[in-house]
């Protein structure tokens, strides 16, 4: 009965990943183009981050109150319309076109917001025995999207040209329009009533509930900042250039990311989820530290990928924890769990540029390290702290144990 419902979801996990990383792919040419700065566009990404974890929060209520349908429409309907205004800034804003630029970045991002508040709720609402499986493949479906946004977009660029990037956005801007009609359509499961839905007050007054939280924050953080560092670690590591970074360390990193969420889905709760997690983040610390440390570049570097693996389940598998826990807590638990885990998204890979930018030569200790450029060990200074989340992850799914009594 739900498996268009289904199908629809992932479309839209999909298309999640192509808003998220559509326009990073474009800042040079949008530097170029409209002779804007790198703090410029680092505003267009902060813009994307804070915009979604206030939508998140803002629509939980509202979503409670009216139902799903009519906010999984609108989300769709603000991407592509937000894909629209990005591709005719230079027209729309003919003044500016940076102001249409944030303009669009704000539109979009409140749809993407509303993307991680709602595909969860429908994907957990639909009466089944494999929760787990169903939102781990959801998840698993925003790292293919990922790979196929760099891939697609790159050979576009290549093909028409950096020139033409407005047809490039409007070709993408088909897939949100196409699943805005599959939303007016599919069959949606009921959500919790009113008189069942557990109080705001109970979440937050739970220590679950703040292990779970914090454990999707540092979760984010986890798979953020090396999916995030690893295309300019390919590049100053190694040598490469831009779009060989991109389509080695990216999309390998993602291709890990998703086959470990595909993996897990297929094994339908065969293996224990917070036992697959800190499995998953051991492997993360052991990546974090080769990454660092290790005196050869291309260990480094594979370790970078590596990672893919480890933290593929510990964003989605928070969000089934919280499930799990408080099935009848309604959107404020989803709104709650994405603002956390963008929160750890945005301030982690912000840590690791700080760490490079201010203690550049820290890795520098280790003898076999010594004879580094300060430019070569900054970023992996950068590694080397953040090795901090995946060890906050191992901590924190052993409380969770010791919480639930295992």
């Amino acid at each position: 009965m739900y498996n268009k419902t289904i199908r629809a979801c992932y479309l839209g996990s999909f298309i999640m990943a192509v808003v998220c990383n559509l326009s990073p792919l474009l800042y040079v040419t949008f530097m170029a183009e409209f002779g804007i700065t790198f703090e410029q566009v680092g505003r267009l990404t902060l813009l994307n981050f804070f915009t979604q974890i206030i939508t998140s929060l803002s629509f939980s209520k509202p979503t409670d109150n009216h139902g799903i349908r009519p906010f999984v429409t609108l989300a769709h309907l603000l991407v592509f319309v937000g894909f629209l205004i990005m591709a005719f800034s230079r027209q729309i804003f003919a003044s500016n076109p940076y102001i249409g630029l944030m303009v669009a970045t704000v539109v979009f991002s409140i749809g993407a917001g509303l993307f991680e508040l709602l595909l969860n709720i429908i994907i957990l609402a639909i009466p089944s025995d494999a929760k787990e499986s169903a939102t781990s493949l959801l998840h698993s479906f925003y790292a293919w999207g990922f790979i196929v946004t760099v891939v697609v977009t790159t050979a576009l660029i290549r093909v028409l040209g950096r020139a033409n990037w407005p047809l490039i956005i409007l070709i993408w801007s088909i897939l949100p329009l196409v699943n805005f009609f599959n939303f007016m359509r599919v069959p949606l499961a009921p959500q919790v009533s009113e008189q069942q839905r557990t109080p705001l007050a109970t979440l937050l007054t739970s220590r679950s509930f703040i292990l779970i939280i914090l454990g999707i924050a540092v979760g984010g953080a986890t798979e953020v900042s090396m999916s995030q560092w690893t295309s300019t670690f390919a590049e100053s590591t190694l040598g490469l250039s831009k779009e060989i970074g991109d389509l080695v360390g990216l999309c390998l990193f993602a291709l890990l990311l998703g086959s470990a969420r595909a993996i897990f889905g297929a094994w339908k709760g065969k293996f224990p989820l917070l036992e697959a997690m800190g499995g998953g983040a051991l492997i993360c610390v052991f990546c974090y530290l080769v990454a660092a440390l290790s005196p050869w570049p291309l260990a480094s570097l594979i370790a970078c990928i590596l990672c893919g693996l480890g933290s593929g389940l510990l964003w989605p598998g928070s969000v089934v924890n919280g499930a799990n826990h408080f099935p009848l807590a309604g959107a404020s638990l989803f709104a709650l769990l994405a603002a956390g885990g963008n929160v750890g998204s945005a301030l982690g890979p912000y840590l690791i540029g700080l760490t490079a930018d201010i203690a550049p030569t820290l890795v520098k200790v280790a003898p076999w390290l010594a004879g580094l450029s300060e430019q070569e060990a900054a970023l992996r200074s950068g590694m080397l702290v953040g090795t901090i989340f995946p060890i906050l992850m191992v901590v924190l799914i052993w409380r969770m144990k010791r919480v639930n009594g295992r």
